[in-house]
C-alpha cells in the first residue's frame, strides 16, 4: 500500500475484514489468545487504513482462503431440492452447519470453492433419487465422504485429511438409489480479492 492508501479512512466492511484476519490468526497458531483482545481494540478503534495494517502487525496479508470459519449467518437455507429440475450454490457464500441435499429426477451443484463456513464441522446430506448431485470442495479443507449407493454411485475422489490445527472439516453423507453423488476438488483456488 502507498502512503495514501494507508491515510484513507476505513469502512465498516474493512474493519470486519481485519477482525476476521485476527481470529483466523488465532485458530492458526501465529497469534496467542492472550493478545486478540488488545489487537481487536486496535482495530474498533482504528479511523484509516494505516491503523488497520498495524492492528494486524506481524500477520500475513490474507490470502484468499484465509478465516475460513467466519463467525456470520448461513446465506443458503438448510435444505435444498432439486425435484424435476435442478439448483446449484456456488461463489461466495457462507454454508449452515447442517446442509441436506435432495435431488430427484433431476441434478444438483454445490461448490464450495469460495465458501465460507459458518461451524468449523459441516455435515452435507445428499440424497439422489434417479438423479445426480456434484459437491466440489476445495483442497485445504479436510473431507470424510460416507454412504451408499443401491443401484448408484457414492463417489470419494475429494475425500481427504489436510492435517492442519483449525482446518475447516466437511462430512459428506451420501444415498444414492438410481442415481449418484459425486465428489471433486476444484482444480483452482479462486484469485485474491482486488484491493
Amino acid at each position: 500500500m502507498t502512503q495514501h492508501d494507508l491515510d484513507v479512512l476505513a469502512s465498516d466492511r474493512e474493519r470486519t475484514d481485519a477482525e476476521e484476519r485476527l481470529r483466523a490468526a488465532v485458530e492458526n497458531g501465529r497469534l496467542p489468545l492472550a493478545d486478540l483482545t488488545a489487537r481487536l481494540d486496535e482495530v474498533h478503534a482504528s479511523r484509516t487504513r494505516g491503523e488497520l495494517e498495524a492492528a494486524c502487525r506481524g500477520l500475513p496479508s490474507p490470502g484468499p482462503r484465509d478465516a475460513l470459519v467466519v463467525d456470520r449467518p448461513p446465506t443458503s437455507g438448510a435444505f435444498v431440492a432439486g425435484v424435476f429440475g435442478g439448483f446449484e450454490r456456488t461463489g461466495a457464500w457462507v454454508v449452515p452447519p447442517r446442509m441436506t441435499l435432495w435431488s430427484m429426477w433431476g441434478g444438483g451443484r454445490v461448490d464450495l470453492t469460495e465458501a465460507r463456513f459458518s461451524s468449523q464441522d459441516t455435515v452435507i446430506r445428499a440424497v439422489a433419487l434417479w438423479g445426480g448431485t456434484k459437491i466440489v470442495v476445495p483442497a485445504d479443507v479436510d473431507v470424510e465422504v460416507r454412504g451408499f449407493g443401491l443401484f448408484g454411485l457414492v463417489g470419494r475422489r475429494a475425500a481427504r485429511r489436510v492435517g492442519r490445527p483449525g482446518t475447516p472439516r466437511v462430512v459428506i453423507k451420501g444415498l444414492a438409489l438410481f442415481g449418484a453423488v459425486v465428489t471433486d476438488t476444484s482444480p483452482n483456488r479462486p484469485a485474491p480479492p482486488s484491493p
